[in-house]
């Protein structure tokens, strides 16, 4: 029996693709954002593709702010893109 592959919505493209195709991007139970490469960290999550257009899009609709409740700074939208961008996925 082949198992169900769990989907998550991009908040940037807004598409459903598979868990393992996105990064996570989530706030920590301290209120601290950052990119989760490997999907564990705990704390709210919200999913991008791994692609800084669709960061940028979440970043200009706005989508990261109402999915964490939180105004984010532009420093931290900085740091995601950068973080992206280098592939960092450590």
């Amino acid at each position: 029996m082949q198992r169900k592959i769990p989907m998550r919505q991009c908040v940037g493209c807004r598409e459903m693709k598979p868990k393992k195709e996105l990064i996570r991007v989530v706030k920590s139970p301290d209120g601290a954002i950052s990119l989760d490469f490997r999907g564990k960290a705990p704390g709210r999550g919200a999913y991008l593709c791994p692609d800084a257009a669709c960061l940028k899009r979440a970043i200009k609709a706005k989508a990261l702010e109402r999915a964490f409740d939180l105004a984010i700074p532009q420093e931290i939208y900085d740091s995601l893109l950068q973080k992206m961008e280098e592939g960092d996925h450590g």
